[in-house]
């Protein structure tokens, strides 16, 4: 009969034969609601709202209990163990689909919450990995993706910490190339040193002082001498 109601009303449901039929579809798929019997075969339903209050997974997902038994000890009992709502059989159409539509509004909301809470979580995650040079846009993508004002503020956070990391990664490559030239002046400087103590270098530094010497009119210059303008 709840299956039926519920349905012309749009909404879609599934039926359980007994209380761990129902744990075990809850653990399997996402729900937004449950309506649990309080007199159930194998497990009961206090037992099923003990389980789904006590697995992190599952304890934000609403409960409404039912049952025929009309005592207000069985009700406060309920809502103590964190059952959302109470619904007596028979049910009243009017009173059902409004205490099931508050749930749903109820979850909808507590949603959003958790949604913008996580959104905060992730901007914030951003901010630090900015500062360690470790940015990753994948991880505001989500909240990047809102079309309120904290997806506005994430947008503007994405570009400006893109910039910074463009930046970032200029400077590297300018050290990498600043590196690489200074590596290639000491190897230069290595070589020069290497070849200018040769002997055959010496060999023909002498030579070269010889010919100009001559060429000048000069007399021929010493070793001492040779190697003195070397050194210059």
């Amino acid at each position: 009969m709840l299956c039926r109601r519920l349905g012309s009303r749009g909404f879609q449901t599934v039926e359980a034969a007994n209380g761990r039929e129902a744990l075990d579809a809850v653990r399997r798929a996402p729900f937004d609601l449950v309506l649990c019997d309080i007199m159930m075969p194998e497990v009961d339903g206090y037992e099923v709202l003990r389980q789904l209050k006590a697995d992190q997974n599952l304890q934000s997902l609403p409960v409404i209990m039912v049952s025929a038994i009309d005592e207000t000890a069985e009700v406060v009992r309920c809502i103590e163990m964190g059952a959302e709502d109470y619904l007596h059989k028979p049910y009243d159409p009017v009173l059902l689909h409004a205490r099931v539509n508050a749930c749903l509004d109820k979850k909808r909301l507590r949603d959003q919450e958790v949604a913008y809470l996580r959104a905060v979580a992730a901007l914030t995650r951003a901010a630090e990995l900015v500062e360690r040079g470790e940015f990753d846009p994948k991880l505001l993508a989500p909240v990047v993706a809102r079309g309120d004002d904290l997806g506005q503020l994430a947008r503007v956070f994405d570009r400006m910490a893109r910039e910074v990391q463009a930046r970032e990664q200029r400077h590297k490559d300018d050290v990498r190339h600043l590196t690489r030239i200074e590596f290639d002046a000491a190897e230069v400087a290595r070589e020069v040193a290497r070849v200018t103590a040769s002997a055959a270098f010496e060999k023909a530094a002498r030579l070269a002082a010889a010919a100009r010497a001559r060429r000048l009119g000069e007399p021929s210059p010493t070793t001492e001498t040779v190697l003195l303008h070397k050194l210059k």
